[in-house]
């Protein structure tokens, strides 16, 4: 299986939120994609398809395909912390992820491409494993040929956001992972424990 590179407005508006970024789409027809829309009647969803649903909404926000996503949720269940909240964590630490939440990359697909074409260095090393685990400490910075790239410099000029957990060097175009995120810190509306529970059974 391929990573989804289908029609993210669809997927967003089946999740009832912009999980790919803002989403005109989804703003105008906040209602479940299908040419009947929001006359179409529903079942019911049962425990385990509430819980799918929150799986997959997981894996479509941090794009992580099936079997890299259970093998974190291993890692996760095999550490001291709470599983849920470690999944996440984990999720975070992603270089493609780190990438993107320090602005080099509007969105995580577009910060997995410049980690795969190797345009992002770790610790002053070029690193081209967009599923790299950053560690506490680490520096995340674009390459010295790739400062200049169109796309990474708009990016980082339009970004207005920043995190605790990590700290910005616009001079030198890197960043410091400080430490990892606590829960309440990841502003993804995911609900973990359901996830950990589809995975128990």
């Amino acid at each position: 299986m391929a990573r989804y590179t289908g029609p993210k407005s669809r997927i967003a508006r089946r999740f009832k939120e912009p999980i790919f970024g803002p989403d005109k789409s989804l703003e105008k027809r906040n209602y479940g994609p299908g040419q009947h829309g929001p006359n179409k009647r529903r079942p019911k969803q049962s425990e385990y398809g509430i819980q799918l649903m929150e799986k997959q909404k997981a894996k479509y926000t941090y794009g992580i395909l099936e079997k890299q996503f259970r093998n974190l949720y291993k890692k996760a269940k095999a550490s001291n912390g709470i599983t849920g909240e470690v999944l996440l964590q984990l999720c975070e630490q992603r270089l493609d992820n780190v990438v993107y939440r320090l602005g080099i990359s509007p969105t995580r697909s577009g910060a997995r491409q410049f980690v795969s074409h190797r345009h992002i260095t770790v610790n002053g090393e070029v690193l081209n494993i967009p599923s790299y685990q950053v560690k506490e400490g680490d520096v995340i910075g674009v390459r010295e040929k790739s400062k200049s790239i169109p796309g990474i410099t708009a990016s980082i000029a339009s970004n207005n956001k920043s995190f605790d957990w990590m700290e910005w060097n616009p001079s030198e175009m890197s960043g410091k992972f400080i430490k990892v995120p606590e829960r309440v810190q990841i502003p993804e509306n995911i609900k973990e424990q359901l996830i950990v529970e589809l995975y128990s059974k």
